[in-house]
């Protein structure tokens, strides 16, 4: 009994996030009005998401329907469980080149696995607080990744969009480009036909935000434009039977069911190779979901609970799976849909499941002559404002350390994968950050008051202290200065502008005092204060200095005075007959 109470005790003093969904603080001042926005958000939402679902299933290398039951089942989870009012979670772009790397090296069913377990990492990391952390990662990686997967996005779709006979495309960028070229003679000018349609339609289709104009317009614009192209394009394959292939010609259509409840097929020795792509996803997915919900609260005046999204992602990426459900995550394009559209609460949300669930039951049959060329030009569309172009334009007008990483991890993912361009871009990131710190670090000798002994030399020390700049020290710890005939018996560090010092730097510091002493000098260290001066007490160098650690210079140049006098009176004394 004494064990589990410690354990409790234990679990109590961790510094855990608390579980409270946003959903019930925000129905507490609840009412029909607006239930009804949320109602009427949640319809417009769920026909927006319904292409969008069935082709990043499609891309990623599942079936439609993994892709709408993971927007039924994730996106009501995570609006249920979620920090944000207004995120809607479902298949998102930024997974498909991961899902699609998974699939074709380890299989569907150890996706479900890998999934799984993000849902795991992810869940742990809201309970642990780490969502506040994701901010903290550099904006030229996420710029440059999110580049890189919109790039990879279009080339997948090439295939489709020009009704390429492909039996399978490769996971690697050149192989891909490789395939590509190899077939580009199966080209069906049908799928290509359709394809260009569908994008001009998606184009110059009014939006769901024109808020003026005729009415006729308004109306129009309530209607998004990835559904009319399902819809006109679908009708138009059935009325002339043209020679293309078809969402019923390669999947057989999509059941007219509610998704299965069954647990993955589990094999430990892949398991234990899923390990990485767990990762990935985790990571990814907290930092699309969190970006997202930046940019909920940017159009909201809200602010979202990152650690509860994380715990909603979480939970939905462990049950999806259970219904053959891709990775889930916060969508950008679908939640600005919702915001747009007038939603308040989570309910928003839940709604946009209810009624993709009701278009699964109801329409699916008629799926079944959906073109893939159209579902190919959707995906098109959105890689293209999925990536931020400009950025490029921009590069010549950054500085060097922010064009190396940006490149970097855009290359890495195109060419490699996201985990790999991660990797790369915190590395020079965190490379460059230490640059700039040292750069920032300056130690200066000191003008001194003219009254002041020739014996007493002092240094400013200014910036931070770390392993990066800890060779600013060289000039002041060379052996050299302590032999020379002309050597200052008192060095002063005034540290009254250093805001940090790490253990390596408190090293040197410590060895250059014991070097000082052994030649019967003195190290006074003035104006420690703030961190710096806990380092000094945590790691006792305050009781080595004992009476040598004084609050400021001038204290400082008291000290030494008093120090050259006792060494002076204790020299006469020696010298006396």
């Amino acid at each position: 009994m004494s064990f589990l109470s410690t354990l409790s005790q234990a679990v109590h003093r961790l510094p855990l996030a608390p579980f409270k969904p946003v959903i019930v603080d925000a129905l507490t001042e609840y009412d029909s009005r607006k239930f009804s926005r949320d109602v009427a958000a949640g319809i417009t939402v769920g026909m927006v998401a319904l292409p969008l679902a069935m082709a990043f299933a499609i891309a990623s290398g599942g079936t439609p329907e993994s892709g709408i039951y993971t927007a039924i089942i994730g996106g009501f989870l995570i609006s249920l469980f979620g920090g944000c009012r207004v995120q809607i979670g479902g298949p998102a772009g930024a997974f498909v080149v991961i899902i699609y790397g998974i699939i074709s090296q380890y299989g569907f069913a150890n996706l479900l696995i890998a999934t799984l377990g993000s849902g795991v990492i992810l869940f742990l990391m809201g309970i642990f607080k780490i969502g506040q952390f994701i901010k903290f990662i550099p904006v030229s990686i996420v710029l440059g990744f999110t580049n890189g997967i919109a790039v990879m996005i279009g080339l997948q779709q090439v295939k489709d969009f020009l009704g390429l006979k492909i039996d399978k495309m490769p996971a690697d960028f050149f192989g891909q480009l490789m395939t590509l070229s190899e077939h580009i003679h199966t080209l069906n000018v049908w799928a290509v036909v359709l394809a260009v349609a569908s994008i001009a339609i998606i184009r110059f289709w009014p939006k769901s935000y024109v808020m003026s104009g005729p009415a006729w317009k308004k109306l129009m614009a309530k209607f998004p434009g990835t559904v009319l192209v399902l819809v006109l394009s679908t009708a138009v394959v059935s009325l002339f039977h043209l020679p293309v292939e078809t969402i019923g010609s390669k999947f057989g259509g999509i059941p007219q069911s509610l998704p299965a409840f069954a647990f993955p097929t589990f094999d430990w020795e892949s398991a234990k190779q899923l390990i990485g792509p767990m990762l990935t996803l985790a990571v990814l997915g907290s930092i699309e979901s969190l970006l997202c919900a930046r940019v909920a609260d940017t159009m909201t005046d809200d602010r979202h609970n990152p650690n509860q999204e994380l715990m909603a992602q979480g939970i939905a990426n462990m049950v999806s799976p259970f219904f053959g459900g891709i990775p889930a995550t916060g969508t950008i394009a679908r939640t600005v849909t919702n915001i747009k559209s007038g939603a308040f609460s989570p309910v928003a949300g839940m709604v946009h499941a209810a009624t993709l669930l009701l278009v699964i039951l109801l329409l699916a049959p008629l799926a079944a002559n959906l073109p893939l060329a159209a579902l190919a030009a959707i995906l098109m569309f959105v890689a293209w404002n999925m990536g931020n172009w400009r950025e490029f334009t921009r590069l010549p007008k950054m500085d060097w350390h922010y064009r190396i990483t940006f490149v970097s991890t855009f290359l890495m993912t195109v060419i490699f994968d996201l985990t790999v361009a991660v990797e790369v871009g915190l590395v020079c990131a965190c490379v460059f950050f230490l640059l700039r710190m040292s750069k920032l670090t300056a130690i200066d000798p000191m003008t001194l008051p003219f009254d002041t002994s020739s014996r007493v030399e002092a240094w400013h020390v200014k910036g931070a202290l770390f392993f990066g700049a800890i060779s600013k020290l060289e000039p002041i710890t060379d052996p050299a200065r302590m032999n020379a005939p002309d050597a200052a018996r008192i060095v002063i560090l005034d540290l009254e502008d250093l805001i940090n010092i790490d253990t390596s730097a408190m090293s040197i510091l410590e060895g250059y005092e014991r070097a000082l002493r052994r030649h019967n000098m003195t190290l006074i260290v003035a104006g420690a204060q703030g961190y710096p001066l806990v380092q000094l007490k945590r790691l006792g160098f305050d009781q080595t200095l004992g009476q040598n650690l004084v609050p400021n210079i001038e204290f400082a140049l008291a000290r030494a005075k008093t120090l050259l006098a006792e060494e002076d009176a204790k020299a006469t004394e020696n010298v006396a007959p």
